[in-house]
């Protein structure tokens, strides 16, 4: 749990998560369609999919695989035999009127998620993670889902594998959450089972309730009878870290409010209206029991227990982090930026194999990430120009360029226009200024600007820089603004 004082008559957050994480598979789950981006509505179905009388599902082994490998990252227990279950309810998007999914034998257990809260990593637990299947995809037309003209129903999406992560209710706050979910989202991405990109890839059930301060234990615990006694609403339809933080905001202050007017929490389903920044009641909130689970007969007990010795995963974020410490000498912020996504951190350390790993890191996280991020751009943009990235890094390290017109003229270049460094530096004439030029240009600039000389020497150190200014406007920018500093300096100095 956070570490928090809790006050007599406090009232505490409690939120517990359903992580939806959409699996990177060629096919669906239980048949041949493809799970690729579709033209239009209803064109990758099949009779499977769509629920017809007869279809028999057939299990995808590479959804498994997918499972496995999330097991293990998380540190799970999976058993030795796993079922599939019917869970049976009514929805337009659900065309058999029963989900295939994953009840009491899930096949990850017991698994935890570490995680830094308020400048300290703690566990977060992860009760289960299981296999399921999506339901399609409703398109509410003229309006929201409480004041559309009309619904469509498309049923591409339908039968895409699902990794569905239940945590315990261990979040003390919105902020927690969204906490969790970067470092989770980062260790699928690592895993190569997630992507971020593809529209609806990851979806978030948030159930919240209010307790009193004093049903919460000195280590931060709270009791079953406390939970189960305050009421508590299921959020849905939160597909982002920072949505996950507004709509438990919105919600924490909602029921907070209704707790101190004496009025009782609704057990209920409520919808996260994004472009009105509210929650808004679904409907009553179903109990277990309302499901109707039963075990799915179609499909045969799964045992592949055994594959999470044989089945080998990457090393994940938190990992890399720490050996980017140990091996390249890196403070806590800058590891975290290059380890953000498997993508940066490969190319950090192809670049610190090459260069100074602190030039590397100063390039990567701040200079090539700072420059992607105002651009709304991705690493994966680069895609097969990484190579021109190094090339520049080279051009810094070997002083070829300066690092104020590598980063304002040739990095900005290369993302704005896709151009060559090499051709963008041949073009604007950005070669360094030779050493007796750059010191030309230094005995010029005393020479033509007396009252900034006489300024330096009356002990105002903002005349150095006007005097650096000058010289750099006569180099065109290609002098080294540290070197043009300690010259200007010698030279008054004499």
């Amino acid at each position: 749990m956070t570490a928090q004082t809790v006050q007599q008559g406090d009232l505490v957050t409690v939120i517990g998560l359903e992580v939806h994480v959409q699996l990177e598979t060629n096919t669906k789950i239980f048949c041949g369609c493809s799970t690729d981006p579709a033209d239009g509505p209803n064109e990758h179905v099949c009779p499977v999919c769509l629920g017809l009388p007869g279809a028999l599902p057939v299990l995808n082994e590479a959804a498994v695989e997918a499972a496995v490998k999330i097991g293990k990252a998380i540190d799970a227990d999976i058993p030795e035999e796993t079922r599939f279950h019917r869970k049976n309810y009514y929805y337009p998007d659900l065309p058999k009127n029963f989900q295939i999914t994953q009840y009491d034998e899930p096949i990850c257990q017991d698994g935890t998620l570490e995680v830094a809260v308020e400048g300290e990593r703690r566990e977060i637990t992860i009760e289960r993670a299981h296999l399921e299947e999506d339901p399609g995809s409703l398109q509410h037309v003229g309006g929201s889902i409480d004041t559309a003209d009309y619904t469509l129903v498309d049923y591409n999406r339908a039968g895409t594998p699902l990794m569905e992560i239940v945590t315990a209710p261990d979040f003390r706050s919105p902020q927690e959450v969204r906490a969790f979910l970067t470092e989770l989202e980062e260790v699928l991405e690592y895993l190569g089972v997630f992507d971020a990109e593809r529209d609806g890839s990851l979806r978030i059930d948030a159930n919240l309730s209010i307790v009193d301060g004093e049903e919460v234990d000195g280590d931060g615990s709270i009791g079953l009878d406390a939970l189960e006694a305050a009421n508590r609403t299921e959020v849905k339809n939160i597909s982002s870290h920072k949505g996950a933080e507004k709509a438990l905001a919105y919600e924490e202050t909602r029921q907070k409010n209704a707790v101190r007017r004496g009025r009782e929490v609704e057990q209920e389903t409520r919808h996260w209206d994004e472009s009105r920044g509210i929650t808004v009641s679904m409907r009553s909130k179903e109990a277990e029991k309302d499901y109707r689970y039963f075990r799915e007969a179609d499909l045969p007990p799964l045992r592949v227990s055994h594959w999470k010795d044989e089945i080998m995963i990457p090393e994940l974020p938190k990992a890399r982090r720490e050996r980017f410490g140990e091996e390249y000498g890196l403070g806590e912020e800058a590891a975290s930026k290059l380890t953000s996504t498997k993508q940066v951190a490969d190319f950090y350390e192809d670049v610190a194999s090459a260069f100074d790993p602190d030039l590397a890191a100063t390039w990567v996280a701040d200079e090539l990430l700072g420059e992607l991020n105002y651009r709304d751009m991705d690493v994966t943009d680069l895609e097969g120009r990484l190579d021109e990235v190094a090339r520049l890094v080279e051009l810094v390290a070997t002083d070829e360029i300066t690092a104020k017109n590598a980063k304002e003229v040739v990095l900005r270049g290369m993302l704005d226009d896709g151009d060559d460094p090499d051709a963008i530096v041949e073009r604007e004439g950005l070669g360094k200024t030779g050493e007796d030029e750059v010191q030309t240009a230094v005995v010029e600039a005393i020479e033509e600007n007396p009252d900034a000389v006489a300024d330096y020497e009356a002990g105002e150190g903002g005349a150095i820089n006007f005097l650096v200014g000058q010289v750099m406007q006569k180099t065109g920018g290609s002098a080294d603004p540290g070197d043009v500093n300690g010259l200007l300096r010698a030279e008054l100095e004499e």
